[in-house]
């Protein structure tokens, strides 16, 4: 019966348990599966991975293992400079897709200004076919949406407090550059306009129609926005998160 050793790098090693970390993984190839099969039948989603080499030749996601070679698979982070890399490069300015499990996330990435598309509606199958037609990265915490084939961009989100998973998000698509904060509505992802006092007097308490002269307005949904203790909290946050971004 013929066999493969496959060997995963880095943080690839996040998806096997614990007593395979780190050491070699040997694999029954006799159905002649696709590589990228054989690796999702370990546990590691094909959006995690950016190269594969087999005896030290980089190959695609198609091919297919005749039995007794050595694969080595990588993450972008630890990629080795070869010519074929798998894991499309995302753009400067990310448009995200987040599921059911992620919605904390999305806000916080609205506040910064990032287009996020939350979903907890929808299964797998069309949050997976929406990705692919809205051409948006899936952020999830679900491997298993990952190995969905239609899933090109995606990243699986390993941090558990919603601003950890913000800076972990930032620091993998480098966001700080991108960063517009309060220009979205984090209710529901509309852009923000500026909206003279005397079109919204009457939806006013009335001390914040007495104290509060300045509004922003959703062009989606008609939230209004306006400067007080909560956005001085979420101002100091982000200035916090720019600190932490800017350190090596």
């Amino acid at each position: 019966m013929p066999h493969a050793e496959f060997r995963f790098q880095d943080r690839l090693n996040d998806f096997l348990p614990p007593a395979a970390c780190g050491r070699p993984l040997s694999r029954d190839v006799s159905r002649r599966a696709a590589i990228k099969d054989v690796i999702e039948s370990l546990g590691v989603p094909h959006t995690e991975v950016d190269v594969i080499l087999v005896d030290g030749a980089p190959v695609g996601f198609a091919h297919i293992l005749a039995g007794g070679e050595r694969v080595e698979v990588y993450p972008w982070t630890v990629a080795p400079p070869v010519a074929r890399h798998l894991r499309p490069r995302p753009p400067a300015c990310p448009r995200f897709l987040l599921d059911a499990q992620l919605g904390r996330l999305a806000r916080y990435l609205r506040l910064l200004g990032f287009d996020c598309d939350y979903r907890n509606d929808i299964g797998d199958a069309e949050l997976a076919a929406l990705a692919e037609e809205a051409q948006r990265v899936v952020l999830t915490r679900d491997r298993r949406l990952l190995m969905r084939k239609r899933i090109r961009l995606a990243h699986y989100v390993r941090a558990d407090a919603p601003w950890q998973q913000v800076e972990e998000v930032c620091r993998e698509f480098d966001l700080l550059p991108a960063f517009a904060p309060f220009t979205r509505c984090t209710r529901c992802n509309g852009r923000l306009v500026e909206v003279a006092k005397e079109a919204v007097i009457d939806r006013l308490e009335p001390l914040t129609r007495q104290y509060v002269d300045d509004f922003l307005q959703c062009e989606a949904c008609g939230r209004l926005y306006w400067h007080g203790s909560h956005v001085s909290r979420m101002q100091e946050r982000v200035a916090q998160l720019r600190q932490t971004l800017a350190q090596p």
